[in-house]
């Protein structure tokens, strides 16, 4: 339908099996994946984009982090 969808979310969700019985790790703890707040797979057909988690908004949360970080050093300075 044409929609964008920026994911921001970020959750902690038990790994399933196709029975839905939770997936163990090494230590019998069930393992977790992380997710964001859509349902990627759902929303997927009906977006013509869609930022997955993990991986979508953070590396430009982070750049954008650091570019307001040298920005404001810049504007100390130039006080100074």
């Amino acid at each position: 339908d044409g929609v964008i969808v920026i994911d921001i979310g970020i959750n902690r969700v038990p790994v399933t099996d196709a029975s839905g019985n939770p997936v163990l790790n090494e230590k019998g703890k069930p393992k977790k994946k992380t997710v964001g707040d859509v349902d990627f797979e759902t929303v997927k057909e009906k977006a013509s984009v869609i930022t997955p988690v993990p991986g979508g908004v953070g590396p430009m949360t982070t750049t954008m982090l650091l570019y307001n970080t040298v920005e404001s050093a810049k504007r100390i300075a130039a006080r100074k």
